[in-house]
């Protein structure tokens, strides 16, 4: 698995783990959570959580953050500085990827959900198994 290329390949490999970890800080504290929201559009892996919740604030607050996910004993880590993207053609887009999310965002719940990428980010393959096998990704 680690012939993972370029953002497509960590968008793939995400795809397949299902469940992937976005860690974020809080004061001191690191915070991981669970997530499995993940769009590519124009070259970028969107990530999406609630305007509401207390890891967008920490977003806001610092936003170099890390997804990691697993496949068996191959590893991802994605690292970067979180960029929100408001534009509204996003969320239909999301939409459209998981509709799930209608039900939670609208004008009925309130609830807007915050859709980010990573710029400046730097991704890295490992295998819990062979760990001669660690590399980074390009870009």
């Amino acid at each position: 698995m680690s012939d993972i290329k370029g953002i497509e390949g960590i968008h793939e490999f995400l795809g397949k783990a299902g469940t992937f970890f976005l860690a974020t800080e809080d004061g001191e504290q690191p915070k991981v959570r669970p997530l499995s929201f993940q769009m590519y559009e124009n070259g970028k892996i969107y990530f999406g959580v609630g305007k509401h919740k207390d890891v967008f604030h920490q977003i806001e607050k610092n936003p170099r953050v890390e997804v990691s996910g697993f496949k068996g004993p191959d590893i991802i880590r994605y690292y970067g500085k979180a960029v929100v993207d408001d534009n509204p053609a996003l969320f239909d887009k999301a939409v459209k990827v998981l509709p799930l999310l209608a039900q939670i965002y609208n004008e009925k719940t309130g609830f807007k959900l915050a859709l980010f990428y990573l710029e400046d980010a730097k991704a890295e393959y490992s295998n819990v198994v062979d760990y001669s096998l660690k590399k980074q990704i390009e870009l």
